[in-house]
Formats: C-alpha cells, sequence, structure tokens
C-alpha cells in the first residue's frame, strides 16, 4: 500500500486533518468516519483491505478528535461535523470525480454517517454501519440525569475479545482517555433525535455490521435506528450481526470474515 498523505482543511470551528491512502485509477472512493475519542489513524487496517479491493481511502480526524483543532472531544453541534465530513468527501471527489463514493462510519462516526447519508445521500453510492450509535442508544440519557458526568473512561475491553487491541488503545496518546464533557453528551441525544426525525435513506444500499456483546452501543438501541434509516428494512439494506463479537468489528478476532463481508457486499454494489 502507498504511503498515506496527510492534508488540513479549513473546518466548520478550526482546522481539520484528513488522511488519504491513496490509489491509483480507484474502482471507488471510500471515505471512514471514525469514532469518538479516538482518531482516523486507527484505520490502518481497514484502509489497507479497502486500498487492496481498489479504493482511494479518505479520513477526517473530526473536531477536538486526534491532529484536529478543537479542545478534546468537545462537539457542540454534530451536524458542523457532518458539513466537514462533506468538505473531505468534496476533496476526494475533487481528487477522482468518476469513482463512486462510499461512506463507512463507525460507533459515533455511524451517526455521523447516517446525516451524511440524510443530507447528501445523492452523492453516495453506498452507507455501511459498523456499530451505529443510532436508534435508542440510552448512554446520553443516563448521563444527563446525573449532576456530573462521572471520569469513567472507555473499557479497553470492550473494544475486542483480541487483548492487543485494547493494550494499543491504551498506549494511544492521540485517543482520549478522559471523560465525556456534557455539550457532546447533548449534541448526541439532540442528533440521535435529529436522525431519527430525518427520514430513512431510500434505495441507498446499507450494510450494517455489529458484534451482538456490543457493550458500548449495544445491538437492540441500533436496530431501532437501522430500522428507521433503512424504511424498515424495506430498502437495500444486508445485515452482518457477528456472535460473540464486541464493538469494534473491524478490529475483532474474527477480522477476516468481516472484511470478507464488507467487500463482498461492496462487490455487489459497484457491479449492480
Amino acid at each position: 500500500m502507498a504511503d498515506a498523505r496527510e492534508y488540513v482543511l479549513s473546518g466548520t470551528r478550526g482546522t481539520v486533518a484528513v488522511r488519504e491512502w491513496p490509489r491509483e485509477r480507484p474502482r471507488y472512493v471510500a471515505l471512514v468516519v471514525h469514532g469518538y475519542g479516538e482518531h482516523v489513524g486507527r484505520y490502518e487496517e481497514v484502509a489497507g483491505v479497502l486500498v487492496t479491493h481498489g479504493a482511494a481511502v479518505f479520513g477526517p480526524d473530526h473536531m477536538g478528535h486526534g491532529r484536529s483543532a478543537g479542545e478534546r472531544v468537545l462537539v457542540e453541534d454534530f451536524e458542523d461535523v457532518v458539513t466537514d465530513v462533506h468538505a473531505v468527501a468534496d476533496l476526494a471527489r475533487s481528487a477522482h470525480p468518476d469513482a463512486p463514493l462510499v461512506l463507512i462510519g463507525h460507533s459515533m462516526g455511524g451517526l455521523i454517517a447516517a446525516r451524511y447519508a440524510q443530507r447528501y445521500g445523492d452523492v453516495l453510492t453506498a452507507l455501511v454501519l459498523s456499530g451505529p450509535v443510532i436508534g435508542d442508544w440510552e448512554l446520553p440519557r443516563r448521563l444527563l440525569a446525573l449532576d456530573e458526568i462521572p471520569d469513567t473512561p472507555i473499557s479497553p475491553a470492550a473494544l475486542s475479545r483480541d487483548p492487543a487491541v485494547g493494550a494499543a488503545y491504551t498506549a494511544d496518546p492521540l485517543v482520549w482517555h478522559g471523560p465525556m464533557k456534557r455539550p457532546t453528551v447533548e449534541a448526541f441525544a439532540r442528533t440521535l433525535d435529529t436522525a431519527a426525525k430525518g427520514g430513512d435513506i431510500g434505495r441507498l444500499p446499507l450494510l450494517w455490521l455489529h458484534g451482538d456483546d456490543d457493550r458500548l452501543v449495544p445491538l437492540a438501541g441500533s436496530r431501532v435506528g437501522i430500522e428507521q434509516l433503512s424504511g424498515g428494512g424495506l430498502g437495500n439494506l444486508t445485515e452482518r450481526i457477528y456472535p460473540g463479537a464486541r464493538h469494534e468489528v473491524f478490529n475483532e478476532t474474527n477480522k477476516a470474515e468481516v472484511f470478507a463481508d464488507l467487500t463482498r457486499f461492496l462487490d455487489g454494489v459497484l457491479t449492480g
């Protein structure tokens, strides 16, 4: 795989760091939207799979995350993040104007990607959501009911059955290991409601990937959002639920199966 390239864009609330994993004459462009507290650099292996499959891959660090500007993990309005992702999509489409665009969102990135599809679905060829924060995610309600949000960081063991994943996450200086911030939690609650009322994505092909032992974003709550987004399952929904898998299915012990499901879905969409 060719060396990654770095860009800096002017975002809605400061500079946004963007990474590209290039591919000459790509079959498609994949835009990766990372989750809460992390950064797009954690998707190196995913990008490698996609580049090998024929994609040029782009992904930003969201505001307050990774190498982008802003107070750490502070997101006051996720609609601004969606707008920033659209600027990255414009960068990718200007580089490869004839290539189909696929959006891949994980966890918080799944919420951002879902809103992107509701706002800009006409530019997308496919949508992939991994452990998405959509539907009935009860954590914001629980935290906002407290006078003070506790300093309880994400448990590395909740990410994957592979202990090496949790160890790397713990040691990563670009990952946030502190408490959630109230404005961010409030923004989660608002955007979950906005997405629920934002309508379905019609016939846009949607792949939903989820571990059935996901303790951070439980399966049942996300299913509510997937059904809303896909029009009650009447659209082009493909569902893959992995027994025993935890939150980060791309980093799970069965990741080869997950990557095969991902590339098979994309082949079906691209050959249509």
